[in-house]
C-alpha cells in the first residue's frame, strides 16, 4: 500500500504512485460518499466486458451491484481526464466494468467495497457459466428489491470479509 495525496505525490518515502492512481482520486473527488475504491482485474466480469455482455443479477448477492455501466476504454486509467471520465460514467452506482480490463467498485469502507467486488465476480461467474447452457434466469425487480432489503447489511459484508481474510 502506497499512501499518496490527491495529486499522486507520495506521503511516505519516494515510492512512485501506481499508474492508475487517477482512477481512485477522481472517484474520490466526484463522490464524497465514497471512502474506499477497489480496482481489480478479475476473470469472469472481464469476460463479460470483453464481449459487451451486460451484467445481469443472476444470484441474490449480485443484485446489490445494480445496473453496472461499461466504460468503453480498454486502456489503463492513467490520466486525470481519463479518471474524470470514468467517475462520470460510474455515476452514483457502486461499480463500473472497464472494457477488457477489469472492474472498479466503491463503498463506505474497505469491507463494503471488497465485499461488493466479491459479489460482482461471483455473479459474473454464475452468469457466464449459465450462458454456456442457455439463457440465465435474471431476478425480477421485486426480487431485486427484496434482496437489497435483506442483504445490504454490515454484518453480512463483514461475514464475507472475514471468510476471505481467514483464507490468507
Amino acid at each position: 500500500i502506497i499512501a499518496i495525496d490527491m495529486d499522486g505525490k507520495p506521503l511516505d518515502g519516494n515510492i512512485p504512485p501506481p499508474l492508475e492512481f487517477h482512477l481512485h482520486t477522481e472517484i474520490y473527488r466526484a463522490r464524497p460518499d465514497v471512502m474506499s475504491v477497489v480496482h481489480t482485474h478479475p476473470r469472469w466480469s472481464t469476460y463479460l466486458s470483453m464481449t459487451g455482455t451486460k451484467y445481469q443479477p443472476v444470484f441474490a448477492q449480485g443484485v446489490l451491484l445494480g445496473d453496472i455501466p461499461l466504460f468503453d476504454s480498454p486502456n489503463s486509467i492513467n490520466t486525470k481526464p481519463m479518471g474524470e471520465a470514468l467517475a462520470k460514467a460510474m455515476g452514483q452506482g457502486p461499480s463500473i466494468l472497464l472494457k477488457s480490463h477489469g472492474v472498479t467498485v466503491v463503498g463506505s469502507d474497505v469491507v463494503e467495497a471488497f465485499t461488493l467486488a466479491v459479489y460482482l465476480e461471483e455473479n459474473s461467474e454464475r452468469q457466464y457459466m449459465a450462458m454456456q447452457i442457455g439463457k440465465p434466469y435474471v431476478f425480477s425487480k421485486e426480487e431485486q428489491d427484496l434482496c437489497r432489503q435483506k442483504l445490504w447489511t454490515r454484518s453480512l459484508f463483514k461475514k464475507t470479509w472475514d471468510h476471505y481474510r481467514s483464507k490468507l
